[in-house]
This record gives C-alpha cells, structure tokens and sequence, in this order.
C-alpha cells in the first residue's frame, strides 16, 4: 500500500476528515468492498434507524427549447424545430392530477434554455400551479436554468430567485453540475454556466433560504483528481452554507448524443466513487442511490455502499430518457428492493422528512 493510501485509511479510521490528495487515493483502492464497508459504517452512523427513503414525485419538462446544445443531451431541440414544445397550463394541470391520484407529493419543473421565456413566464407559471394546489412542493429548475432566466430578464441573480420563490420556488435541484470542472465543461457544454457561476447560483440560493440538492455526472473521461476536485467544491460550499440537503450521482448516458462514441462507466466505477462520496462529504447527510441511469440490481448494491435514499419513484422521464435509458420501477417495487438489502422502506418528501415507514 502506498503511503499515500495508507494515510487516507488511517484518517478514514480517525474520523478525521479526508484531504483532497487522500480522496484521490481512496479512488485508487484496489479493494473495492472495503470501501464499501467504510461508507456504510458512515451511513449507519447517520442514519442508525436503517431506513432507505424515495419520493413520490413527478418531472415535467415544461419546454425541450434550448439554446445551449450541451454535447450529452439528446431531449433538446432548436427554436422553431417541429417537435419543439412548451407546455400549456392545462397540460401541466392534468399531469399534477395524474401524480396526486398516486400519492405523489413533489413537482419538479425542468425545461432547457428558451430564449422566449424570461422571468414573467415562470412567476405566472409557478404561481398559477401554486394557486391550484397550494399543498405542492416546487422543486424546480437547475441553476443554469436560473442564470438564463436573469440574463434574458436582466436581473441580478438575487432579484430573479426571489422573484421565483416569492411566486412558489421551493427548493433547487442540482441539475447541471456535471463536472464542476471547467476543462471538462469547456469541452462537453462550452455554452453552459461556469463551475464558480453553478456554486454562485446556489450559494445565492441558500442565502435566501433556498435549499437544493447537489449532483455529479461522471465519465467524460476525467480524471480521479477532477472527480474529487468535483466534490471538495461541493464540500466547501456546504461548510459555507449547510444548503445542500443531499448529494446525488450518476453515469453518463451518450447514446444519440454526440458523445455516442465515448464508453460509459461501469459499475464498479458507481460504487467506488459513491463510497469515497459518503467518505469525503462528511458536511452531507443524505446520498442517493441511481436506479434511473444504474438499474435496480446495481442501485440495490449500492445501498451498502454508503446511500441511504433511493431517491424518486419518476412518472415522468424524458431528459435520460431522450438517451435510451428506459428503467421504471413503481413504489412496490422499490419496497421489495429495499427489504431484499435488508433494510426498511420509508416514504419522504422533499425536506427528508418522513412520512411514512413502510415497516
């Protein structure tokens, strides 16, 4: 064993937290079910009731407009592209309904960078859904969503999100993080926000009371020392803020995109960088396991790798699955996986908070 890895166990043993040289050894550790032995023991620290939460909640794209053609995305399309849409009110309406007859507690409103839509479209479209059902949860737009929204407005970053939250603005999703790396966001969205204008957005956000959510795609072909870049900066913000209520990753999807070409992670790749997260994010309380990109088997895995949530049982998926992913899963089965990983099922919403144990 290296030196190197060496003294990032005997801080992991400590309780001491990692350095990001360390992180970057633990990314190396050839054993892999000895990471994830470490994060459990983590997980179990934090959550000693054994529970695995999800949500019920629904995604509606609102627009596939955008502007922005980041390399990985399959779901959107140009202005004045035939299969373009923005969705009517009444749409949005009857999709709400569908996901309340189900239980569902949490909407999520994503869209793309429409230049026809400024800050007026989204106060009315927010407040009309809030005025419809003031009991609903808006857990909506990723921050590269509300940097175009300020620009095409004019607006400071401060003046849009309280515009948003004063019109029903919940929470932020971490959408559009990627790779908080900006050699990598240069080359696979060179039009999106910058890493700093991402951790501006939610820094902003936080300061106004506005929590979100943090999240990871991995496998441009980065390096572990920009994996671990990737989470010390969410680490920092979090020292700074303690808004992040969660942290989330996944595996890049490419195909139909123009990253076709590039191999996607393999699983083992899922879980080594999930544990060293539960490691390393000593500052988060909740990590998610990714069934929509991983798969059940793998998702169910990665519960003893250091997660504790399994994050949304989705009506609505057409962003990844624009990419041929096609996993769908309804709450009994997310029952029946969580009870096969021996633990106990616990329905959330969007707080953490739980509101039903499923013992």
């Amino acid at each position: 064993m290296s030196l190197s890895l060496e003294t990032a166990w005997q801080a992991v043993v400590d309780g001491r937290r990692l350095t990001p040289e360390e992180g970057e050894a633990l990314l190396g550790e050839p054993d892999l079910f000895r990471l994830g032995a470490a994060a459990d023991r983590v997980r179990r620290r934090l959550h000693p009731e054994g529970y695995v939460t999800f949500i019920r909640d629904r995604i509606l794209n609102y627009t596939n407009v955008c502007v922005t053609g980041c390399r990985f995305c399959a779901f959107h399309r140009p202005p004045g592209h035939p299969e373009s849409f923005v969705r009517s009110l009444d749409e949005i309406f009857r999709k709400i309904d569908e996901m309340e007859a189900v239980g569902g507690t949490t909407v999520f409103l994503q869209g793309g960078h429409n230049p026809d839509l400024g800050i007026d479209f989204y106060e009315r479209l927010f407040s009309a859904v809030k005025s419809r059902y003031p009991h609903l949860y808006l857990h909506s737009l990723a921050a590269s969503e509300v940097d175009h929204i300020a620009t095409t407005s004019g607006l400071s970053l401060s003046e849009t999100l309280l515009r948003l939250q004063q019109a029903g603005l919940d929470s932020l999703p971490g959408g559009g993080a990627e790779l908080l790396v900006d050699e990598i966001r240069r080359r696979v969205s060179p039009r999106k926000i910058s890493a700093d204008r991402w951790l501006e957005i939610h820094q902003v956000a936080h300061g106004l009371g506005i929590e979100s959510t943090a999240t990871m795609v991995f496998g441009f072909g980065e390096t572990p020392k920009q994996r671990i870049e990737h989470l010390e900066r969410l680490r920092n913000l979090q020292d700074r803020t303690g808004g992040f209520r969660s942290f989330i990753h996944w595996s890049l999807s490419t195909r139909w995109t123009d990253l076709a070409a590039t191999v996607p992670p393999a699983g083992v790749e899922y879980l080594r960088l999930l544990a060293v997260a539960r490691l390393y994010l000593d500052n988060f309380r909740h990590l998610h396991s990714g069934w929509v990109t991983e798969g059940a088997r793998l998702a169910q895995v990665a519960l003893d790798f250091g997660a504790d949530d399994l994050g949304s049982v989705l009506m609505e998926e057409l962003v990844l699955a624009a990419t041929g992913l096609r996993h769908r899963y309804h709450s009994e089965e997310f029952v029946r996986l969580i009870r096969g990983a021996g633990r106990i099922p616990a329905v959330r919403n969007s707080r953490y908070e739980i509101l039903e144990v499923l013992s």
